[in-house]
C-alpha cells in the first residue's frame, strides 16, 4: 500500500507508539521503509538560560535510545529520526525530506480548543502533502 511511512511517536506514550508501529508494518509495501520519528520540542530562550547547555543533545539521545528499544521490542524494522522544533512542523518536514507517502500519528482525547483531533494531529492533517492516518485513543 505505502512505500515510505513516517511514524511519529511521543516518548510519553510509548505504548501507543508500539501500536502505530505495528499498524505501519501492516500497511507497508514489500521493500518499503518505516521511519520512527520523535520530535524534541524547543525550549523558550528565557527557560533555556537556566538549563544545562547540553540538555537538547541529551534529550535527543534519550529519544533515540527509547525509539531504538521500542523498535527492537516490536520486531518492526524502522529507521530512527530524531528532530527538534515545533512537533507539527518537524513531522511535516520529516515527511517531505523522506518523501513519505503516509504519516501515522496518535491523537489524544481533545478538549474544546481542538475538539475533533489533537492540536499537533490537526496541524499535520491540514498541512501535510501526503496521506495522514490518525490513530485515536480508545476511551
Amino acid at each position: 500500500m505505502y512505500r515510505k511511512i513516517i511514524v511519529a511517536i511521543a516518548l510519553g506514550r510509548l505504548d501507543r507508539g508500539e501500536n502505530i508501529l505495528r499498524k505501519a508494518a501492516s500497511l507497508l509495501d514489500a521493500g518499503g521503509e518505516i521511519v520512527a520519528l520523535n520530535v524534541v520540542e524547543d525550549v523558550p530562550t528565557y527557560v533555556a538560560i537556566e538549563l544545562p547547555a547540553n540538555m537538547l543533545e541529551d534529550a535527543m539521545k534519550d529519544g533515540r535510545d527509547k525509539l531504538e528499544a521500542l523498535v527492537a521490542a516490536t520486531g518492526v524494522t524502522a529507521r530512527i529520526d530524531i528532530r527538534n522544533g515545533p512537533p507539527a512542523k518537524a513531522i511535516i518536514a520529516a515527511a517531505e525530506s523522506h518523501r513519505a507517502d503516509l504519516i501515522i500519528l496518535a491523537s489524544h482525547v481533545p478538549d474544546f480548543s481542538n475538539y475533533f483531533i489533537g492540536a499537533t494531529a490537526d496541524r499535520v492533517v491540514r498541512h501535510a502533502k501526503c496521506s495522514v492516518l490518525v490513530e485515536r485513543q480508545k476511551i
